[in-house]
């Protein structure tokens, strides 16, 4: 999938909005990727996963780790693609960890995926959670890459690299304009 493929694929799904919105980073922008238009359809969420699975087919990937929710789809399609465990991590009162008997072995090599990237907040989490349980990230795939560039140390896919202007509240020119602010996904 180019990234003119990826474009339309996303706005022929709806899964591309305009708008102004706030995102679960807490910042505004004018564009929003509901990753369950894709996520809701087999075929697809197979077919962005094919772009991360082929990316590090072959760095020996012990397991795959997403946060949930739509991380543990992503995590699940990857996984079966690589033939290897999936994992999610939720948020407690501890941070980001498994739960339900999910565990990682000493030194086993996790990649991570996840759905939308703008801050890396997520998959910091991610890659605390999987530390902290004895793994090692081997790798960051995501569907859709709005940050502009974060550094996580580890190698990078990003299936989407999309460019998307995200304010603080106090700096959104659509609050200055007065566009009504739209409140989707999941806001901690």
């Amino acid at each position: 999938m180019q990234k003119d493929s990826a474009e339309e694929l996303f706005r022929r799904t709806g899964a591309m909005m305009e708008g102004h919105f706030l995102l679960t980073s807490g910042l505004h922008s004018g564009v929003y990727w509901e990753k369950f238009r894709i996520l809701q359809s087999p075929e697809l969420t197979q077919e962005v996963c094919r772009l991360i699975a082929d990316r590090f087919r072959g760095e020996a990937v012990g397991m795959v780790a997403g946060p949930a929710l739509g991380g543990a789809v992503l995590a699940y399609e990857v996984a079966r693609q690589l033939g290897v465990k999936a994992l999610y991590a939720e948020r407690g009162e501890e941070g980001r960890g498994f739960r339900r008997g999910q565990a990682i072995s000493p030194g086993e090599k996790v990649l991570i995926v996840d759905d939308v990237l703008t801050t890396g907040g997520s998959l910091r989490e991610m890659l605390e959670a999987v530390r902290s349980s004895g793994g090692r990230a081997l790798g960051i795939g995501v569907v859709v890459d709005r940050s502009g560039g974060v550094d996580f140390g580890v190698p990078f896919f990003g299936c989407y690299r999309a460019s998307a202007p995200t304010y603080r509240a106090e700096e959104c020119p659509l609050c200055r304009q007065g566009v009504r602010l739209q409140r989707l996904g999941s806001i901690r």
